[in-house]
Protein backbone atom coordinates (compact mmCIF):
# COMPACT_ATOMS: atom_id res chain seq x y z
CA UNK A 1 0.00 0.00 0.00
CA UNK A 2 1.65 2.93 -1.13
CA UNK A 3 0.25 6.77 -0.21
CA UNK A 4 -0.78 8.73 2.02
CA UNK A 5 -4.53 8.04 3.69
CA UNK A 6 -6.15 11.00 4.78
CA UNK A 7 -9.06 10.03 7.14
CA UNK A 8 -10.59 11.50 10.50
CA UNK A 9 -10.20 9.89 14.39
CA UNK A 10 -13.65 8.49 14.04
CA UNK A 11 -12.86 6.53 11.02
CA UNK A 12 -9.36 5.59 12.04
CA UNK A 13 -10.71 4.17 15.06
CA UNK A 14 -13.58 2.14 12.76
CA UNK A 15 -10.54 0.82 10.60
CA UNK A 16 -8.34 -0.41 13.60
CA UNK A 17 -11.99 -1.91 15.68
CA UNK A 18 -12.58 -3.75 12.10
CA UNK A 19 -8.97 -5.08 11.97
CA UNK A 20 -8.88 -6.41 15.88
CA UNK A 21 -12.17 -8.39 15.45
CA UNK A 22 -10.87 -9.88 12.02
CA UNK A 23 -7.78 -10.81 13.98
CA UNK A 24 -9.51 -11.80 17.36
CA UNK A 25 -13.05 -13.45 16.21
CA UNK A 26 -12.83 -13.92 12.48
CA UNK A 27 -9.51 -15.44 11.97
CA UNK A 28 -10.00 -17.73 15.17
CA UNK A 29 -13.39 -19.15 13.20
CA UNK A 30 -11.92 -19.82 9.36
CA UNK A 31 -9.06 -22.15 11.45
CA UNK A 32 -11.61 -23.68 12.94
CA UNK A 33 -13.82 -24.05 9.73
CA UNK A 34 -11.17 -25.56 8.02
CA UNK A 35 -10.67 -27.59 11.46
CA UNK A 36 -14.14 -29.53 11.20
CA UNK A 37 -13.68 -29.50 7.35
CA UNK A 38 -10.20 -31.52 7.78
CA UNK A 39 -11.91 -34.01 10.06
CA UNK A 40 -14.70 -35.08 7.24
CA UNK A 41 -11.87 -37.17 5.30
CA UNK A 42 -10.10 -37.18 2.04
CA UNK A 43 -8.96 -33.57 1.42
CA UNK A 44 -8.57 -34.20 -2.71
CA UNK A 45 -12.48 -34.18 -3.08
CA UNK A 46 -13.43 -32.19 0.32
CA UNK A 47 -15.22 -28.90 -1.49
CA UNK A 48 -15.87 -27.97 2.17
CA UNK A 49 -12.19 -28.01 3.02
CA UNK A 50 -11.14 -25.84 -0.49
CA UNK A 51 -13.87 -23.47 0.28
CA UNK A 52 -12.94 -23.02 3.98
CA UNK A 53 -9.15 -22.65 2.78
CA UNK A 54 -10.74 -20.03 0.10
CA UNK A 55 -12.45 -18.15 2.65
CA UNK A 56 -9.10 -18.03 5.12
CA UNK A 57 -7.01 -16.74 2.22
CA UNK A 58 -9.59 -13.97 1.79
CA UNK A 59 -9.88 -12.92 5.02
CA UNK A 60 -5.70 -12.56 5.27
CA UNK A 61 -5.81 -10.13 2.55
CA UNK A 62 -8.23 -8.24 3.90
CA UNK A 63 -6.28 -8.08 7.35
CA UNK A 64 -3.27 -7.45 5.22
CA UNK A 65 -4.68 -4.45 3.56
CA UNK A 66 -6.00 -3.04 6.77
CA UNK A 67 -2.62 -3.34 8.32
CA UNK A 68 -1.30 -1.15 5.54
CA UNK A 69 -3.98 1.36 5.39
CA UNK A 70 -3.85 2.04 8.63
CA UNK A 71 -0.30 1.84 8.67
CA UNK A 72 -0.27 4.88 6.03
CA UNK A 73 -3.09 6.72 7.88
CA UNK A 74 -2.93 10.51 8.53
CA UNK A 75 -5.39 11.46 11.09
CA UNK A 76 -6.88 14.98 9.73
CA UNK A 77 -8.09 17.55 12.83
CA UNK A 78 -11.23 19.34 11.61
CA UNK A 79 -10.32 22.27 13.80
CA UNK A 80 -6.61 22.86 11.58
CA UNK A 81 -8.37 23.06 7.90
CA UNK A 82 -7.92 26.18 5.84
CA UNK A 83 -11.80 27.32 4.51
CA UNK A 84 -9.92 29.61 2.10
CA UNK A 85 -9.74 26.88 -0.50
CA UNK A 86 -11.04 23.62 -1.03
CA UNK A 87 -9.13 20.82 0.74
CA UNK A 88 -9.99 17.54 1.81
CA UNK A 89 -12.99 17.56 4.90
CA UNK A 90 -14.04 20.61 3.82
CA UNK A 91 -17.80 21.68 2.56
CA UNK A 92 -18.12 22.95 -0.81
CA UNK A 93 -21.03 24.20 -1.77
CA UNK A 94 -21.12 24.10 -5.51
CA UNK A 95 -24.26 25.51 -8.32
CA UNK A 96 -24.14 23.56 -11.88
CA UNK A 97 -24.45 25.93 -14.30
CA UNK A 98 -26.18 24.06 -16.98
CA UNK A 99 -29.03 23.49 -14.10
CA UNK A 100 -28.70 26.28 -11.54
CA UNK A 101 -29.24 23.42 -8.98
CA UNK A 102 -26.87 24.29 -5.72
CA UNK A 103 -25.13 21.01 -3.88
CA UNK A 104 -22.99 20.83 -0.98
CA UNK A 105 -20.33 17.95 -0.67
CA UNK A 106 -17.74 17.27 1.61
CA UNK A 107 -14.49 16.30 0.17
CA UNK A 108 -13.23 13.19 2.23
CA UNK A 109 -11.19 10.51 1.91
CA UNK A 110 -11.61 6.97 0.02
CA UNK A 111 -12.50 5.25 3.05
CA UNK A 112 -15.11 7.86 4.18
CA UNK A 113 -17.03 8.57 0.44
CA UNK A 114 -20.60 7.95 0.55
CA UNK A 115 -22.67 10.10 -2.04
CA UNK A 116 -26.18 9.13 0.10
CA UNK A 117 -24.50 11.75 2.91
CA UNK A 118 -23.19 13.93 0.53
CA UNK A 119 -19.39 12.83 1.26
CA UNK A 120 -17.39 12.63 -2.07
CA UNK A 121 -13.69 11.30 -2.45
CA UNK A 122 -11.04 13.64 -3.15
CA UNK A 123 -9.69 10.98 -5.68
CA UNK A 124 -13.14 10.82 -7.72
CA UNK A 125 -13.32 13.42 -11.15
CA UNK A 126 -15.42 15.90 -9.06
CA UNK A 127 -12.87 15.68 -5.53
CA UNK A 128 -9.91 16.13 -8.57
CA UNK A 129 -10.67 19.63 -10.34
CA UNK A 130 -12.51 21.08 -6.80
CA UNK A 131 -9.24 20.54 -5.01
CA UNK A 132 -7.48 24.17 -4.62
CA UNK A 133 -10.31 26.00 -5.93
CA UNK A 134 -11.66 29.15 -3.75
CA UNK A 135 -15.19 30.78 -3.44
CA UNK A 136 -16.25 31.91 -7.12
CA UNK A 137 -13.96 29.80 -9.24
CA UNK A 138 -15.95 27.86 -11.92
CA UNK A 139 -14.52 24.57 -12.58
CA UNK A 140 -15.32 21.68 -15.61
CA UNK A 141 -15.58 18.25 -14.48
CA UNK A 142 -15.60 15.74 -17.74
CA UNK A 143 -18.41 13.45 -16.80
CA UNK A 144 -19.82 10.57 -19.27
CA UNK A 145 -22.29 12.47 -20.11
CA UNK A 146 -20.36 15.40 -21.02
CA UNK A 147 -18.63 18.42 -19.31
CA UNK A 148 -20.07 19.75 -16.26
CA UNK A 149 -19.73 23.38 -15.01
CA UNK A 150 -19.72 24.15 -11.43
CA UNK A 151 -19.26 27.51 -9.58
CA UNK A 152 -17.62 27.24 -6.27
CA UNK A 153 -20.50 29.32 -3.77
CA UNK A 154 -19.36 28.63 -0.27
CA UNK A 155 -16.56 26.50 1.50
CA UNK A 156 -16.49 25.20 4.97
CA UNK A 157 -15.72 22.98 7.65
Amino acid sequence: MSGTNYVTKDTFEKLKAELQSMKSIDRPAASKAIGEAREKGDLKENAEYDAAKEAQGMLEAKIKYLEGVIATARILDENNIDTSKVSILTKVTLTNLGTKKRVTYQIVSEKEADLKLGKISVTSPIGKTLLGKTVGDITEVQVPAGVLKFRVENITV
